[in-house]
């Protein structure tokens, strides 16, 4: 192994973890300054919920495909949300075994599920570039932060997947420029907008409460007079 990769699994990758530890902290930190809106709305429905309820079934929406128009009506686009960021959590687990733990490589099976994750995230990667780019209303409200952030996730999974099996015997060009996309990858997100899973747990937490308070959330199966008699 060169010194080049050595500090590229290693010292490179604990800087970025730092630096993204830390201002991840921070933004945190200036979230939680600001006071949470008041309700100005008195508690309302059947009484069968509240704020805690609302708040629970909210943060499991994510799970819940049959929760939202949008991917109850559009089954497709949820699986392919769910490879995507599955990809994401393969990629940086990668990144943690092959310099800490690469015995575990060595089971043909973590490095096959490892890459059926990454090399499915990284097709899915590119229909979605060539989405963004074909669909008029997808390309107006896109910034060059969303290009760029789904083309660097992309190319990070197709690296991901060549440097699995942890074998530089042909050259350490495909694990050098993983491990440089993680570094990469770790500094950037904090300033991007792939940085929104950070507040998925306030913001749906607050919603929750809301609409827990509102006796919205959990959302009912069946009509209200139903639920009633």
């Amino acid at each position: 192994m060169s010194n080049l990769l050595h500090f590229s699994e290693h010292a490179l990758q604990e800087v970025a973890l730092i630096l993204m530890a830390t201002v991840y902290f921070l933004r945190i930190r200036w979230f939680m300054k600001w006071p949470l809106g008041k309700e100005r709305q008195p508690a309302t429905g059947l009484g069968d919920t509240n704020p805690k309820k609302g708040a629970r079934y909210s943060l499991a929406n994510i799970a819940m495909p049959w929760a939202m128009e949008s991917t109850r009506s559009k089954p497709f686009m949820y699986a392919q949300f769910v490879v995507f960021h599955l990809g994401v959590v393969a990629a940086i687990t990668l990144s943690f075994i092959i310099p800490y733990g690469p015995g575990l490589l060595k089971s043909s099976s973590l490095v096959a599920l490892i890459q059926g994750l990454t090399g499915t995230a990284c097709i899915v990667g590119f229909m979605r570039i060539i989405r963004r780019i074909s669909n008029p209303y997808i390309r107006a409200i896109s910034s060059p932060d969303d290009h760029f952030s789904l083309i660097l996730l992309t190319s990070w999974f197709a690296f991901a997947f060549l440097a699995a099996p942890n074998d530089i015997s042909g050259g350490e060009g495909f694990m050098l420029t993983y491990f440089l996309l993680t570094a990469f990858f770790l500094m950037y997100v904090p300033f991007s907008k792939i940085s929104h899973y950070l507040y998925y747990p306030f913001t749906r937490t607050y919603l929750g409460r809301s609409f827990g308070r509102r006796g919205v959330f959990p959302i009912r199966r069946k009509p209200a007079y139903q639920r009633s008699i």
